[in-house]
């Protein structure tokens, strides 16, 4: 990389590489790394791959993928090639399980389209033959037994989005310093990764406090949004720092605002609009909207029908139908950095960072303290924003009391 095209400056971009690996996930010494990025993501990844080793892995293996790769792989590929793993990407899979082992995945699209003109159906079904082979390893990571954590990387597509009236690297510094800012990784947040592990753990306490409520359901109120969300007895919280089953403390997310739990996948009623288009499989979204009765979808909309059933094929990939309930609540009020950015930055990543937000499928194994009564199983998981600064979010207790949680854009617990 010449001088001139540099995104980060080394030092900065050093920075950003030892906090996803060391305060993102507690790499030490004789761990092994597995950095998972697409082309458009060299410079960040290579740079994760050197701090893995300053860390003091063993082994730091870095594994590119190329969207136009599984356009190719669905365009021309056999019906026995649609949702093919091959027997070491399985391998792989088994020990990026284990305690020792730890996955940075790098984010960012860089080939908008890549599914346009393949059936949403023909998607649906290589999502849900690789999802049935990946399971276990999908649990792993929700159940927060293997270590992972997701962080972006300024592509030109992408920057052009962000700030389409800017040069492409021009716009691309522009994204990665504001990537520095939403990680507390700035001057004025301290020195390293000081300024993100204390952000982490104040979101930590935050849900502790949540948890501590006992509360067994949620009304939140927004515009388009009447949602009424029933919570298991014994429903946790969880954000920021958490820990895995092996002990080793990691953050998920980088950046991270949300404070969120798993809901009772069968009390969902009610409305949603998403307050942000959503970002998914190199297609933008908008207008995304629907109900819910009895914990299931029974009705969803977008601005474009195409785009509709394109979702739709998603989260009817699960044969069992689970993918219509609900697997989190997520709340995020307007002391968050990316909200306040007053920008949508059109990635998942960061945009349910700006504000609440809710997933279709799949919910998390540590948000129960008693069993997993409620939770959701399914295969798939897919996030939809929800929030911003006019959403109300109230919570029930056993007892029947209401407690206000975020009011006015704040929380007020």
């Amino acid at each position: 990389m010449t001088e001139g095209g540099r995104i980060l400056e080394p030092a900065q971009l050093r920075r950003y590489a030892d906090a996803i690996v060391k305060a993102g996930l507690g790499v030490g010494t004789g761990d092994t790394l597995v950095v998972q990025a697409e082309p458009a993501h060299r410079e960040l990844a290579v740079e994760v791959v050197a701090a893995g080793y300053r860390a003091g892995a063993t082994i730091v293996e870095l594994q590119y993928h190329d969207p136009l790769v599984t356009r190719a792989r669905l365009l021309n590929g056999r019906n026995e090639a649609l949702g093919a793993l091959s027997p070491w990407a399985k391998r792989r899979m088994q020990e990026l399980a284990k305690p020792s082992a730890a996955r940075a995945a790098i984010t960012g699209d860089s080939e908008p389209g890549y599914l346009d003109g393949i059936a949403p159906k023909k998607i649906g079904l290589d999502f849900s033959r690789a999802a049935e082979q990946s399971k276990a390893f999908r649990r792993a990571n929700l159940d927060m037994q293997a270590r992972w954590t997701g962080a972006g990387w300024p592509t030109d597509f992408w920057a052009g989005q962000v700030y389409p009236d800017l040069s492409p690297l021009e716009g691309k510094r522009r994204l990665a310093q504001d990537f520095l800012w939403f990680c507390r990784l700035t001057d004025e947040d301290g020195k390293g990764s000081t300024g993100w592990l204390r952000h982490t753990r104040a979101l930590a306490r935050r849900a502790a406090k949540l948890t501590t409520l006992g509360l067994t359901a949620l009304e939140l109120r927004g515009p388009g949004t009447a949602l009424d969300v029933g919570l298991a007895s014994g429903t946790r919280w969880l954000g920021g720092q958490e820990e895995t089953q092996s002990g080793v403390k990691i953050t998920p997310n980088m950046p991270t605002e949300e404070t969120f739990t798993s809901p009772d996948a069968a009390a969902t009623n009610g409305t949603f609009a998403c307050t942000f288009p959503l970002s998914f499989q190199g297609r933008l979204i908008e207008g995304l909207r629907g109900e819910f009765r009895g914990g299931k979808l029974v009705r969803l909309d977008a601005s474009n029908r195409k785009d509709r059933d394109f979702v739709a094929a998603y989260i009817d990939s699960d044969p069992t139908g689970h993918g219509r309930r609900l697997g989190e609540v997520a709340l995020v009020d307007a002391t968050s950095r990316i909200g306040q950015s007053g920008r949508t930055y059109f990635h998942t990543l960061y945009d349910e960072n700006a504000a609440a937000h809710i997933a279709f499928g799949s919910g998390f194994g540590g948000t129960r303290t008693n069993g997993a009564r409620g939770l959701n199983r399914s295969d798939v998981h897919l996030d939809v924003m929800i929030g911003g600064p006019d959403l109300a979010v109230t919570g029930i207790n056993a007892k029947g009391k209401r407690v206000p949680v975020i009011a006015d854009g704040l929380w007020q617990i």
